[in-house]
């Protein structure tokens, strides 16, 4: 068990999809000795069982709470858990102070695009076009269902923007960002106890 498992650590990344959290969650994760969940992983199960598209799912879960209720649940509930890194949207928001550590990851929509088109392997204008509904979607049901603006970044603790930064980079940069946070924390929360 790592350090920073026995010390309960959970650290929330956020960021839009293509902006590289799911990426630098992982690389954390293993690096730290932490466990790794995946919210987008979450919802993508949910579009598979259903045989539906993200798109779709997104359009129906903006009529259907229930969806974004169950996968807000199985994070909660793993960030209790401890010894986690939560890849998702709305986690730096969804786990409040379960979080110790929030990151936020950025990239111009270019540059976003490109990472998904390459990396699923569509063309660069369904990627575009996917990213934008999506986006859309999902930005007015965290305001209507949760009262979120996820243009708000002043929950976060550090933001990277990882467009001109290797993976290797980016996880160096949040790596040295966790260590000093954490502990920072960890004193916080001694001192208050």
């Amino acid at each position: 068990m790592s350090d920073f498992c026995e010390k309960g650590a959970v650290i929330a990344v956020s960021g839009k999809p293509g902006s590289g959290k799911s990426t630098l969650a992982r690389n954390l994760a293993g690096r730290l000795g932490l466990r790794y969940v995946s919210v987008g992983q979450i919802f993508r199960s949910i579009a598979s069982s259903m045989g539906v598209s993200l798109e779709e799912l997104s359009r129906i879960a903006e009529s259907d709470d229930s969806i974004d209720r169950m996968i807000d649940s199985t994070a909660i509930e793993e960030a209790k858990r401890g010894c986690v890194v939560l890849d998702g949207h709305l986690s730096a928001w969804i786990l409040k102070d379960l979080a110790h550590v929030k990151i936020m990851t950025y990239a111009p929509l270019s540059v976003r695009a490109m990472r998904i088109a390459m990396r699923d392997g569509k063309k660069l204008e369904e990627a575009l076009r996917e990213i934008e509904v999506r986006e859309s979607s999902e930005a007015r049901r965290y305001m209507r269902y949760y009262g979120i603006d996820i243009g708000d970044i002043s929950v976060f603790d550090l933001i990277i923007n990882t467009s001109n930064l290797s993976e290797e980079e980016t996880a160096q940069i949040a790596l040295e960002a966790v260590k000093v946070l954490l502990e920072k924390r960890l004193r916080e929360k001694l001192k208050s106890s």
